[in-house]
C-alpha cells in the first residue's frame, strides 16, 4: 500500500483524537465502565431539645409546700409551666433592658431571653403578705450560662426604677454569688417606702436556670432565697 502524505497523516491523528478523549473520560473516574460511585451517607440534623426538661418535668423539682412556713400559702394565678412540650427559643433585642421587671416574680424574664420550657409558682403569706417565688427555665446549648452572666450588666444598667404601686423609687445592686449553682446572682431590691427589700437570686445549673425572689424575713428575704434556690438545685441534680 502507498503511504499516507504526511498531511493526511497529521489530519488522520487529529481526527482520531476526539475518540480517544471520549474513550478516556466514559464511566467515573476511579469505578470500571459503567458503573456509578455510591452517594455520600446522610447525617439527619440533631434535635437541640435533645435531653432537655419538658415543663412537666421541672414542676416536680420546685419545692413543695412543705418547704414553707405556716402561713404561706400558693397563689393559683402564679402556678405555670410550658407542659410536656417545647416553645421557640428567643431572644429580645432591646438595647436597655425594662428594669421595672425586676418587680415582679417572674423577674428573670428582664434578661429578655425566653427559653424553651418553664415552671413556675409563688407562695405568699397571708399574715404578712410576704412573697416567695420560684421559677425554672431551661434553654437549649450554653444559653443558661449566658443569662446569668448578663445579670451583672443589668444591674448596673438599671440602678434605680420606679415601684408601679408607690410610685417611688427602687434602689437596685448587684453581685455575684458563690456555692449556689455552676453560676450565680443576686440582685437586692430596696426602697424607702417598703417593709422589707426583695432579694432575687439566679443560679445555672447546666441547662437550666433556677430563679427566686423572696421577701421573707427582715434581711431584704436573702436568707430565704438562698435556701429556697440550694433546694430547687439539688433537686435539679438529683433527677438529672
Amino acid at each position: 500500500m502507498r503511504p499516507l502524505p504526511l498531511a493526511v497523516k497529521v489530519l488522520a491523528t487529529a481526527a482520531a483524537l476526539p475518540l480517544a478523549l471520549t474513550a478516556c473520560s466514559s464511566g467515573t473516574s476511579g469505578s470500571p465502565s459503567g458503573s456509578t460511585a455510591p452517594a455520600p451517607a446522610t447525617t439527619a440534623p440533631q434535635d437541640p431539645n435533645a435531653g432537655l426538661r419538658t415543663g412537666t418535668q421541672l414542676t416536680k423539682a420546685l419545692a413543695p409546700k412543705s418547704f414553707f412556713t405556716a402561713g404561706f400559702a400558693v397563689d393559683p394565678s402564679g402556678v405555670r409551666d410550658s407542659g410536656g412540650t417545647y416553645i421557640a427559643p428567643a431572644t429580645a433585642g432591646a438595647a436597655k433592658p425594662d428594669c421595672s421587671k425586676l418587680g415582679g416574680t417572674s423577674w428573670i424574664a428582664v434578661t429578655g431571653v425566653t427559653g424553651v420550657s418553664f415552671s413556675q409558682n409563688d407562695y405568699m403569706s397571708k399574715n404578712t403578705s410576704e412573697d416567695i417565688a420560684q421559677e425554672i427555665d431551661v434553654y437549649q446549648g450554653t444559653t443558661a450560662a449566658d443569662v446569668v452572666k448578663s445579670l451583672k450588666a443589668i444591674a448596673a444598667a438599671c440602678h434605680t426604677y420606679t415601684d408601679s404601686q408607690t410610685h417611688s423609687k427602687v434602689k437596685v445592686t448587684g453581685k455575684s454569688t458563690t456555692g449556689l449553682g455552676d453560676t450565680s446572682y443576686t440582685i437586692t431590691l430596696t426602697d424607702s417606702a417598703w417593709q422589707n427589700g426583695s432579694t432575687l437570686v439566679a443560679a445555672q445549673t447546666g441547662t437550666s436556670v433556677v430563679s427566686v425572689l423572696s421577701t421573707d424575713g427582715h434581711d431584704n428575704g436573702a436568707a430565704t432565697a438562698k435556701k429556697l434556690l440550694r433546694r430547687i438545685v439539688a433537686s435539679l441534680k438529683s433527677t438529672a
